[in-house]
């Protein structure tokens, strides 16, 4: 039985074996109309006169119609499941839920309509075993998530939620608590790798009356979704794992720091503090133990640098969102001067199941240095983008073509030959290329190759891809977001940026090149923080690998990709123009002519560039400019 049909199983069987519809309700698919696909379901059961509950009630015999956080599979929402049969609808329109209701809910019957269809072989996939994206994963931290309700704390309860924290306060000493953190080999996920074990003994040991917890939402990497998606969907779990963090530190009290730019995060996470106060898991006494925990769900002001420790603890005290050297450490000396633990949501989510399996299991999946999974937001010109769980030692080739069902060319059909990069790690990562397709993903394989697991945002590029514009679009995200504080990262970001600027426009000279190197050390070397030190890889990175691409730029004033407007030499191939003239009515300016049936010509004086003409053209006839 795979991991996958065994959570189906064991979903199904909390729900007391009864039917069950989930609509999934995380942000891609609430985007999409999700939220109307369930009203619709309420509107058609009340209808057809079936009784339901819309919250869990393991005592009933009631159809259980329910909302989920991200089931992963974002681009194919809004997303449907059906249990105990394990069904899986995608892309479901409100006006698709009366027949759902009458034929699978009522009959028994599967709509093949409605279900994925293999774009390999062709056949329709009735549910998450038979799903190539989902069958290859491996789901620890999304175990629950996109199929409990994220705002019942019953259901979370009913899945031996807070058993693991309910046994740190009750049963176990802070010494034992980070014996098993530490014997289980996790690290940090918010990108650095650091061995939780050993900041959590770090903070057991600074000795204070007073010390803090704090979760780390502040997710702002281009691309990532993975903190997001397991606060929406599992806020439980992540609260359960800043309680038994704050146990094995002494602390009492926490904040969980969540982009402004996450309101159902923020919303979910609010929610789940809430009813855990009112059922009495956080407050005076947590479980009956005599320690007192409050928790703070608090918005980020928008600041990428507030990703950053320092950062993020000045922005709590309500300060400017600025980094400050170190040591000391938070460990040391942090929110309010006060020995303080920072750890990022999907970190946090991991302690639980860490508790509750033992640590032996959690290292029998990734690698020895990198145990466990990892989650990644897998998107860019992939056919499967969405939500993905993976141990660690997975190798790309895996992750992009086989879960991520390869490449894409710029009118999203699927083309294998096309994959060109993957950007992992975001702003902070590094390119990977396809001589790397077999490179194990973990902490040392990715930092021998110059990239970095990062917060775990992937982004899949296509041979129409510009590497000079990617490391132009992470460059100019890093200088908007710079703090100031450190000049090296404030003026040489600025600089960095105007360099790649006269790259693409064609000013650029060969020695250009070399300056850039130089200065993106400097910038590595000189700044404070994470962010600016980070900060010239993307650069770096492709100047390493796309060498001969910043090249044609500078010697030949050529974009190979033509994705450099200023540089874009549109043309119409003769041998491939049947004269069809959909590019002329395309044209806003004119710039193309001649005759039907025969090879049309096109008119650089004229051309816009603009690329209108290659995105009507059927037959692929323009080259030199993107569509």
């Amino acid at each position: 039985m795979t991991a996958l049909q065994d959570q189906t199983r064991e979903v199904g069987a909390t729900a007391a074996g009864k039917r069950r519809v989930i609509v999934c309700a995380g942000t891609g698919c609430v985007s999409n109309g999700a939220l109307k696909v369930h009203a619709a379901f309420t509107h058609a059961l009340e209808e057809g006169a079936i009784p339901f509950d819309l919250q869990f009630k393991p005592e009933s015999g009631h159809l259980h119609l329910s909302k989920s956080g991200c089931q992963g599979f974002c681009q194919m929402g809004p997303l449907v499941t059906i249990l105990p049969e394990g069904i899986l609808y995608t892309r479901v329109k409100p006006e698709d839920v009366h027949e759902i209701v009458a034929a699978t809910v009522g009959r028994g019957e599967v709509l093949t309509r409605l279900l994925y269809v293999d774009p390999v072989t062709r056949g329709a996939c009735k549910g998450y075993a038979e799903i190539p994206f989902y069958k290859r994963q491996t789901r620890y931290v999304l175990k629950d998530c996109g199929w409990i309700d994220p705002e019942d704390l019953g259901e979370y309860l009913s899945m031996g939620g807070y058993e693991a924290a309910k046994r740190a306060y009750l049963a176990m000493s802070d010494e034992a608590i980070v014996g098993v953190v530490t014997a289980s080999g996790l690290r940090g996920r918010g990108g650095g790798g650091f061995p939780t074990g050993r900041k959590w003994e770090a903070a057991r040991r600074a000795p204070a009356g007073k010390k803090y917890v704090i979760c780390n939402g502040d997710e702002g990497d281009p691309g990532a979704f993975m903190d997001r998606s397991v606060m929406e969907g599992d806020p439980h779990r992540v609260l359960e794992g800043i309680l038994i963090a704050a146990r094995a530190i002494g602390a009492d009290e926490a904040y969980v720091y969540v982009r402004a730019e996450y309101p159902l995060a923020v919303k979910r996470m609010r929610r789940a503090v809430h009813d855990a106060e009112a059922a009495g898991i956080l407050g005076d006494s947590v479980f009956g133990s005599g320690r007192p925990m409050r928790c703070v769900v608090m918005e980020g002001a928008g600041a990428f640098v507030c990703g950053e420790e320092t950062a993020l603890m000045a922005s709590i005290e309500g300060l400017r969102g600025m980094p400050a050297p170190k040591p000391p450490f938070p460990a040391q000396a942090g929110l309010w001067g006060k020995p303080t633990l920072i750890n990022n949501v999907e970190t946090l989510a991991q302690i639980p199941r860490i508790l509750n399996d033992g640590p032996e299991a959690y290292r029998a999946m990734g690698t020895e240095k990198s145990p466990g999974t990892k989650t990644f937001a897998l998107t860019g010109h992939v056919v499967n983008t969405g939500l993905i769980e993976v141990p660690f030692g997975t190798t790309l080739r895996e992750v992009v073509l086989e879960i991520g069902g390869g490449i894409t060319d710029a009118r999203g059909k699927a083309r294998g030959e096309m994959f060109k990069a993957v950007q992992i790690g975001g702003p902070s990562g590094g390119c990977l290329t396809p001589e790397m397709l077999d490179l194990p993903l973990d902490f040392d394989s990715l930092k021998s190759v110059g990239a970095m697991v990062g917060s775990g945002g992937l982004v899949a590029m296509n041979q129409e891809t510009c590497m000079v514009g990617i490391a132009r679009f992470f460059m100019q995200f890093t200088q908007r977001e710079s703090c100031g504080k450190c000049v090296l990262c404030r003026e040489g970001t600025r600089q960095l940026l105007g360099m790649l600027d006269e790259v693409m426009e064609g000013r650029a000279e060969p020695e250009d090149l070399l300056r850039m190197e130089e200065l993106a050390r400097a910038v590595q070397k000189g700044s404070l923080c994470g962010l600016g030190k980070t900060a010239p890889n993307p650069v770096l990175s492709t100047l390493k690998y796309f060498r001969g691409e910043y090249e044609q730029h500078v010697l030949h004033k050529h974009c190979p990709t033509g994705a450099c407007k200023a540089l874009a030499k549109p043309h119409i191939v003769e041998a491939l123009c049947k004269g069809c003239g959909l590019c002329v009515k395309a044209c806003p300016v004119g710039a193309i002519t001649g005759e039907r049936k025969k090879a049309h010509a096109l008119d650089l004086k004229t051309c816009l560039k603009c690329g209108a003409c290659a995105a009507a053209c059927k037959l692929h006839a323009i080259h030199g400019v993107l569509p």
